[in-house]
């Protein structure tokens, strides 16, 4: 009892939740079964009906399954798809009551007491439910009762409405397992001929909780209402968005500029408090004619700054068209990032703002992932010791390459395909020709020999080891050439600066 009403709680229970999501989407007339890998066997994860119908059961390997229905459709299965799906339901179950929960993976949990009248009854109310779930093409099993636990037995083996304060007359010929038990403390309680909730009732509870444990005392009383259950509602993501209505319509670029900084500072203040950043902001302007218009900024790093993004919204606006004049104006930070505040002393390293702004200003031209830059690799393959990466999604490697690049030798400023010349002696040719001119050797040092990765295929290195050389000519080019023993030839692959 809760202030003389009784608490009156749905759960809503979707058996087939991860395969009526893909076949919403792409649905079959045949069936169906979503496949998960275990053990290194793959079993079913969740199938349809008409799966169901011909004996197929979860947790089956989908080789037994695909013997016993050779007609079987399969799909992998995606939990984390499952997952948002599943925290979407929960956002259209709060136009039931605004306190729902999460039960399970596959469930919701609804404190409806006081709501029900507004749908003309709970037995209304559940026939909505079904009508609704039924339309979106899932399939729904519903409980209610006085407690979580016997709203979630009732919709799990037996669906209905248990009256106000009967809980035990509606779960007394359930099955033991309805109160939320593991599989082997139903299974203990079913050799004693402990078969149904009531017959666990009527036992001596001390016993019982010695063999058993606490827990299964504690499932009971919470279905019958005796120890309280908690239902905690998930937490609504933050939404960062802010508005401002003007007064007269605005045409130019200097008061569009003006309104944007307003809404800059209430949105960085809103993520400064959640210690958040935005990396993606959308403007969009609303004009008198109805029409609107957006600017989209992408940002290389995640910024809560005013001044320092204003200055940057200052190129797309300039383009705006106002037309007879901008009413509206709408910011929001569709992409944000974690972004906590940093301790600020002698020792603290300075962010790469100008770098950062300057990445965002070119990107808002060119698209921020032509934008790239080097970072070092684990591999001693002179191809693979570098990655190219986004610049404005990757960090720089502090001191790279001086202080990162530990290979024996120096390397060379400038990298490219092994390009073959002339020559079958181990040691570099008194005069050779590459990119036709031709070149007289000054100096060499070498060799620095180099294996292949065997643990990787890769063509290119299929020959074998490589003998390294640094050539520099009187002609003024330094060459990084190799020669190759297995197959006797020489090639060029780079140049030093």
């Amino acid at each position: 009892m809760f202030d003389g009403i009784t608490r009156r709680i749905v759960s809503m229970w979707f058996p087939r939740l991860a395969s009526d999501r893909v076949l919403r989407t792409r649905p079959v007339d045949a069936p169906f079964a979503l496949t998960i890998t275990e053990q290194n066997t793959q079993r079913l994860y969740c199938l349809n009906a008409q799966a169901e119908a011909q004996g197929l059961h979860r947790a089956m390997s989908f080789a037994d399954a695909h013997a016993f229905c050779p007609d079987l459709l399969s799909a992998p299965a995606r939990p984390d798809q499952d997952a948002r799906f599943l925290a979407a339901l929960r956002r259209w179950a709060t136009r039931y009551c605004p306190w729902v929960g999460l039960e399970g993976a596959d469930g919701l949990v609804l404190d409806i007491t006081g709501a029900s009248h507004l749908w003309g009854g709970e037995a209304a109310l559940l026939g909505d439910m079904r009508a609704q779930a039924a339309r979106a093409g899932l399939s729904l099993r519903l409980g209610l009762g006085d407690t979580r636990g016997a709203a979630w037995a009732l919709a799990h083996y037996h669906e209905g409405i248990a009256p106000p304060g009967q809980g035990l007359c509606a779960l007394q010929s359930l099955p033991v397992a309805a109160l939320r038990l593991e599989g082997a403390q139903a299974t203990g309680l079913q050799r004693l001929g402990l078969r149904t909730i009531g017959d666990l009732a009527q036992s001596p509870r001390g016993p019982l909780a010695r063999r058993f444990g606490p827990e299964l005392m504690l499932r009971l009383d919470q279905a019958l209402g005796r120890t309280p259950e908690a239902i905690t509602p998930e937490r609504e993501p933050p939404h960062y968005a802010t508005r401002l209505t003007l007064p007269e319509p605005i045409g130019l670029s200097a008061d569009v500029m003006a309104g944007t900084g307003r809404l800059l500072k209430r949105l960085c203040d809103t993520l400064k408090a959640d210690e958040a950043g935005a990396r993606v902001l959308c403007l969009t302007l609303q004009r008198v004619d109805r029409a609107s218009q957006q600017v989209e900024l992408r940002l290389a790093s995640a910024m809560r700054d005013p001044a320092r993004i204003l200055a940057l919204f200052e190129r797309g606006i300039s383009t705006v068209d106002a037309g007879f004049g901008i009413d509206q104006m709408r910011l929001e930070a569709s992409v944000v990032e974690p972004l906590p505040a940093q301790q600020i002393g002698p020792k603290t390293q300075p962010t790469p703002d100008r770098l950062n702004d300057l990445i965002t200003r070119i990107g808002t031209r060119i698209g921020l992932e032509n934008i790239q830059r080097f970072l070092p690799a684990d591999s001693h393959i002179p191809e693979r010791s570098f990655l190219i990466a986004p610049a404005a999604y990757s960090q720089p490697k502090p001191g790279w390459p001086e202080s990162c690049w530990h290979a024996p030798r120096p390397r060379p400023l400038r990298l490219f395909p092994p390009e073959p010349i002339a020559g079958t002696t181990p040691r570099p040719a008194t005069r050779f020709r590459w990119r036709r001119m031709s070149f007289t050797l000054a100096r060499s040092t070498g060799p620095e020999r180099i294996a292949p990765e065997w643990w990787l295929e890769d063509d290119s290195w299929r020959s074998g080891v490589r003998d390294y050389w640094h050539v520099e000519t009187r002609e003024g080019r330094r060459l990084w050439m190799f020669y190759t023993p297995q197959t006797p030839g020489w090639f060029v692959q780079g140049e030093f600066a």
